[in-house]
């Protein structure tokens, strides 16, 4: 990395960002990989990060981030107090194992996001919040000149990760999306045999995600001490705090979430559309057809069949299916098919399985740990597994089938556009509104 790239991700932008009341001074520990072979420290070696959102998701990339050895967790975000004190003690707890000293009390915590945005030695950020958050919060890091890895899908809406698209290229920001199938050998390989023909023609892509859950309505509770519940809906409409509404699944209420298409949909379609190869575009028509729930507080879809059509002909059916079996991705060709399942992938010709592609072949991004190769790229400066297009694409797909089901009609889409076309119904479903003060 250039000294100037370097001095451009630590200040890059500070102005932007609204400063921090108490702006906290850098850790007193360093891993041992960040010192030199001169036993002095080595700032460039290291990326310094921060988590936004430490639930179920957060406190699993937790647990990943903490283990590369070239990271630094400085600080971690969330409206929860519980959740953002255990976030703080396992990052603490995890370094104080690795230090000399046998001691290490310095992982800042923060209430509010902005606040962890404007420290000026924190590199990266890791962004793991409900899906109506991700767009605000990735807009804001880019502003702040800090890399990004941020959890499926995207973002809530077209309108919002076209957003994200557009800060990230614009401020020169690395993103990774945690499209993680992207890393495991078995899925890119399996798209790499759909890319080089050996099904022969294309003509048919089978997805599926589980199925949604239908819940009775809730009543309205106390919001528990130390949760700022007001911070926590953010751009979302207010509604009556109950405890079903933020944990464990918000994205299965259409205000945060677009539910199941959109939640694991963004796995399996991403695989669908890079097997296909087009993650960088998207279909032309969306015929979806969805059951939702009649009453109660979740009310995102729980049955569903989407068929997709693309501008080469190609169909892709997504459809629910629970409990598994689950398809990630079945390509069906002239020649054979490929299904890479959940567990498993299986061909026919079974053959298929022992080809080995030829240096002449197209080979497809190859990382083996999503999360090493964004701190890998956030050094380097190259693209990632899953850059901020193909994660906006592959979200645009599901929500897209969303739009669908929910109008309960065919829909035509012009992708280099990203509009609908002679649709003004559907074309208003590509952004939402967001309460004050909050907006991209």
């Amino acid at each position: 990395m250039t000294a100037e790239k370097e001095q451009s991700r630590r200040t890059f932008l500070k102005t932007t960002v609204r400063t921090a009341g108490a702006f906290a001074a850098m850790p007193y520990f360093v891993p041992a990989s960040a010192w030199g072979a001169n036993g002095q420290v080595t700032p460039g070696n290291r990326v310094t990060v921060g988590f936004i959102g430490t639930g179920g998701q957060g406190s699993f990339l937790l647990g990943k981030f903490l283990a590369i050895d070239d990271v630094q967790v400085l600080a971690v975000c969330d409206a929860d107090t519980q959740r953002r004190n255990k976030a703080k003690n396992t990052v603490e707890s995890y370094y104080s194992e690795h230090a000399s000293t046998g001691s290490y009390k310095r992982c800042d915590d923060y209430k509010d996001f902005r606040d962890l945005l404007a420290r000026e030695d924190i590199d990266a950020v890791v962004i793991a919040t409900p899906d109506n958050w991700h767009a605000i919060m990735a807009v804001q890091a880019a502003q702040a000149g800090k890399d990004i890895y941020g959890e499926k899908p995207l973002a809530l809406t077209v309108q919002e990760g076209r957003a994200i698209c557009n800060a990230v290229k614009r401020y020169e920001r690395v993103f990774q999306t945690g499209s993680h199938r992207r890393s495991v050998e078995r899925f890119r390989a399996g798209c790499e045999l759909v890319r080089n023909g050996y099904i022969g023609k294309l003509h048919t892509i089978h997805t599926s995600v589980p199925s949604g859950s239908v819940i009775d309505p809730q009543p309205e509770m106390p919001i528990p001490e130390g949760f700022d519940y007001n911070m926590w809906l953010g751009p979302a409409p207010w509604q009556p705090f109950t405890e079903l509404r933020w944990n464990p699944r918000p994205s299965f209420i259409l205000d945060y979430g677009n539910g199941m298409i959109t939640d694991l949909g963004t796995h399996f379609n991403d695989i669908a559309q890079w097997g296909h190869g087009t993650e960088y575009t998207g279909p032309v028509t969306i015929d979806g057809k969805g059951e939702f729930p009649r009453s109660g507080l979740y009310d995102t879809v729980v049955h569903l069949r989407i068929e997709y059509e693309f501008a080469d002909g190609v169909r892709m059916i997504c459809v629910d299916k629970y409990p598994k079996p689950l398809i990630s991705a079945r390509f069906e060709g002239t020649e054979g098919w490929i299904d890479i399942g959940y567990d498993e992938t299986t061909t026919e010709p079974e053959s298929l399985r022992s080809v080995i592609i030829g240096r002449d072949g197209i080979h497809l991004y190859r990382s083996l740990d999503h999360h090493r190769t964004f701190i890998k790229c956030v050094k380097s400066r190259e693209e990632t597994a899953a850059p901020a297009e193909v994660g906006h694409r592959s979200a645009t797909l599901c929500i897209l089938g969303n739009i669908s089901m929910r109008l309960g009609r065919k829909l035509y889409w012009v992708p280099e556009h990203e509009t609908f076309l002679n649709d003004d119904e559907a074309n208003r479903m590509l952004f939402r509104s967001m309460r004050s003060p909050w907006f991209v």
